[in-house]
């Protein structure tokens, strides 16, 4: 999960409770993990934007070189890095920047990690633009994404006044098909895709065309 750019004091009110959270579909994560190691190699330098308190940045940490994580919540990195020096983890760097305002290296990341978070950005298109600059060539991008848009009408009428109130954050009424069509607008080739069931939040990964990226069974 993940905040837009004015959200950050809504992510730092939730952050103790959001660490304590149980995860909603354990098989679904599972997979999603398994789909997204079966393309890391141990050279590779990997981005999580909107990383949150860190759990997948650091199950993900031994497969990989180094990982990026960013949040715009300073409470809920701090429960990140508390993670991560309990589990020893040295490799994953924790900084505070939403993605709008996110500074690096084009080119400079053989994968790129954006989980729960589509739907929460303001630009989706300008996002993916960004994601595919910072790629290398044959890189990957990784998604998982709510899709509102698809939802009945109770819920979609409800986020609004929720929002309002304090009560959740500002959110785009998103839809797979929608998500599919702008990465391949911004040029990415959509290697896979899965929900486990209708509803679901779906799951990408679309390739940077270039270079072969590191092979991978899906």
């Amino acid at each position: 999960m993940n905040r837009t750019t004015d959200g950050a004091a809504f992510w730092d009110r939730l952050a103790p409770r959001y660490s304590r959270m149980p995860i909603k579909d354990e098989a679904a994560y599972q997979h999603k993990l398994a789909v997204t190691q079966s393309h890391f190699r141990k050279d590779m330098a990997v981005l999580e934007f909107g990383c949150g308190t860190g759990s997948t940045a650091l199950l993900h940490a031994p497969h990989v070189r180094s990982i990026l994580a960013t949040d715009l919540s300073e409470k809920m990195l701090e429960i990140a890095r508390e993670k991560a020096r309990h589990a020893g983890v040295t490799n994953v760097t924790f900084e505070k920047a939403s993605f709008e305002t996110l500074r690096a290296e084009d080119e400079g990341f053989d994968a790129v990690l954006g989980l729960s978070i589509l739907h929460l950005l303001a630009d989706l298109d300008g996002a993916l633009h960004k994601v595919y600059r910072l790629l290398k060539p044959g890189g990957r991008f990784f998604s998982s994404t709510v899709c509102i848009g698809e939802m009945g009408v109770v819920t979609r009428l409800a986020l609004p006044m929720a929002t309002w109130l304090g009560l959740a954050p500002q959110v785009n009424e998103l839809r797979a098909g929608e998500i599919a069509e702008s990465l391949e607008r911004t040029g990415f080739a959509i290697d896979y895709t899965w929900r486990p069931r209708p509803g679901s939040p779906v799951f990408i990964v679309a390739r940077k065309p270039g270079a072969d990226a590191p092979p991978g069974s899906l």
